[in-house]
């Protein structure tokens, strides 16, 4: 189990000696034996306002911070009292309890702002103890020591080991608890009945409009509720009858007012039940050690003079305020710019139209969140200062265009320029070819998109560049084209005489051909006279055969019909015989 640690009475954490605030040894050496997770609960407010009394019930005790019962004020410095928590096992509860603010005795408001900021910073819950009721004065001082803080803890938080994120104030902001000293106003708005933490967040409530007078109203609202997330109220009423009030800490409870002793009670069972364990960014849960080394590293910060001394608490908000709006609408530009812009742009008006919408949004952005700017000095630094973005971007652009070109150029025109190292171009024509190829590059270049402002300049300089390549080309061309006209001329002479020479074949081929075929026709028509002469002996011998054959032909049918005929005559003698035989055979 961690250490724990109780102390009987409460020691001087920051001792407050003419307006110097020194480290207490003896509370670090207290610190240094506390390894518990811490719960560390700070009060701030006007000096004579019970703070003392509500961290001694905290406490558990009656006595312990000292309470005073004169005008004069009696805490110095911030005091730390370690108890066990009463909750939370294996955790302490650490009580701040501060000098109250506004004394006339030391007259020194910037110790005071220092004090508050310093309590904000250590604490996880920061009670803001205030009289009668919440007004716009508290509500200021409030908001002007939470910048305060920011400031503090940016300049310190490097020296911290562990710390992640030393911008991410808010998210280790404390708590806010406002508790409202004999307060003695009804809870009540436009009739209806409200209660303490609806009081509290409607006095945060913001008011509509871009009215320089409504920004003014806005802004400590809106920086509370950015760094105090978690907010709660209490009222006291008045504890005893006024001369009651220098015993008060010698009162049991039946001698106070039977509502405060419950008001009381119920901070501090809220208080009890709702701290948290003070954490740093990174998740880093505040012991003892860690502790004592974050009230040094804020201490020293302050020595060095990192936290700005003014007597015009109002001239320190706004400088802090138009910085912080300044930064924050220079952040807002960048953020838009980085988002929306795509270098190279085709053109500069693209980047110019971007850059005045972009300007237009962070001038209001620094508008919402600027804070009495006067003579308009932080708008102009941040004029000043989005003009040379603006500049860094034109320079961003054309050198992104010059390489997009140049890497187009290079794809592009590569392939041309290996084959002019090939000989390619090395020709008659060539030139004319290399120009034509150029021409279509170029052609292709034009078609690609978002080469930007440089486009037509790197093209340009890339076309210079080999203009001398150009130049070798046409020479080359010229000798080449001139020779090849005299070789082109002997060859046509050369397939001149050839065709002639052709052409004197194709006729003494022709003659003989024609010579051959009259020859051709001539045997042919022998030929066919002979072949004449043969075809009419022919047919003279077939006319004769034929009629040799008709008069053969002729006498074989007289003979035939000679032949019948006598046979007829025969067969009529023998039937004449047959006849008579028969006509002697009746007889």
């Amino acid at each position: 189990m961690a250490s724990e640690i109780c102390m009987p009475a409460p020691v001087c954490l920051i001792e407050n000696t003419e307006g110097q605030l020194v480290v207490n040894q003896e509370a670090l050496e207290v610190l240094s034996a506390t390894k518990n997770p811490l719960v560390v609960v700070a009060i701030v407010g006007l000096y004579r306002t019970g703070k003392s009394y509500l961290m001694n019930k905290l406490a558990g005790k009656n006595k312990g911070f000292s309470i005073g019962s004169t005008v004069q004020s009696h805490t110095k410095g911030i005091w730390m009292w370690c108890v066990p928590h009463p909750k939370k096992p294996d955790h302490t509860l650490v009580l701040l309890d501060t000098e109250g603010l506004g004394d006339v005795e030391k007259g020194d408001k910037n110790n005071d702002t220092q004090i508050f900021a310093l309590a904000i910073l250590l604490s996880s819950t920061f009670v803001y103890n205030t009289m009668n009721k919440i007004d716009q004065r508290a509500m200021d001082l409030l908001h002007y020591v939470t910048e305060l803080s920011n400031l503090l803890w940016t300049v310190s938080s490097p020296d911290l080991d562990g710390v992640e994120d030393t911008t991410n104030f808010a998210s280790f902001y404390p708590d806010l608890v406002w508790t409202l000293r004999d307060f003695y106003l009804a809870l009540e708005i436009d009739g209806q009945l409200i209660t303490e933490d609806e009081y509290l967040e409607n006095s945060l409530k913001l008011k509509q409009g871009t009215d320089k007078t409504l920004q003014n109203f806005n802004l400590p609202r809106l920086c509370i509720k950015e760094f105090f997330p978690i907010r709660k109220c209490f009222i006291f009423d008045s504890p005893a009858h006024c001369k009651k009030l220098a015993q008060l800490e010698t009162l049991d409870n039946d001698e106070l007012d039977p509502e405060f002793v419950q008001q009381v009670a119920a901070f501090c069972s809220y208080i009890f039940n709702h701290s948290k364990t003070k954490t740093l960014s990174g998740g880093i849960k505040v012991n003892g050690p860690y502790l004592k080394s974050l009230v040094q590293t804020c201490v020293n910060a302050i020595s060095r003079g990192n936290l700005p001394c003014t007597e015009n608490s109002v001239v320190a908000l706004a400088q802090f305020k138009n910085s912080a709006a300044v930064k924050k609408a220079i952040v807002h530009y960048d953020q838009q710019m980085g988002q929306k812009l795509q270098l190279p742009t085709e053109t500069a008006s693209e980047l110019l139209d971007l850059h005045r919408a972009c300007e237009k949004e962070a001038i209001e952005v620094f508008m919402e969140n600027s804070f009495k700017d006067v003579n308009q000095k932080f708008q102009k630094e941040l004029e000043a200062l989005l003009e040379a973005k603006k500049d860094d971007f034109h320079n961003q652009n054309m050198e992104a265009s010059s390489n997009r070109c140049s890497a187009l150029l290079q794809a592009i025109f590569g392939p041309l320029e290996n084959e002019v190292r090939q000989g390619i171009y090395s020709k008659p024509g060539g030139h004319s070819l290399f120009i034509q190829k150029t021409e279509e590059l170029k052609a292709r270049y034009y078609q690609e998109p978002r080469k930007g402002t440089q486009a037509e300049k790197a093209l340009q300089e890339y076309l210079q560049s080999q203009q001398s390549t150009s130049d070798t080309i046409l020479q080359t061309d010229l000798a080449l084209t001139a020779r090849q006209k005299e070789i082109d001329e002997a060859h046509r002479k050369a397939e001149a005489a050839k065709i002639v020479a052709q052409r004197l074949q194709e006729i003494q081929r022709h003659n003989q051909q024609m010579l051959e075929e009259r020859q051709r026709l001539h045997l042919q028509q022998v030929r066919q006279m002979e072949i004449f002469q043969q075809n009419q002996r022919r047919q003279q011998q077939m006319a004769l055969e034929r009629r040799q054959q008709e008069e053969t032909e002729k006498l074989r049918r007289e003979i035939e019909d000679e032949r019948r005929r006598l046979q007829n005559e025969i067969h009529y003698l023998q039937r004449n015989v047959n006849s008579q035989d028969d006509t002697c055979i009746l007889l």
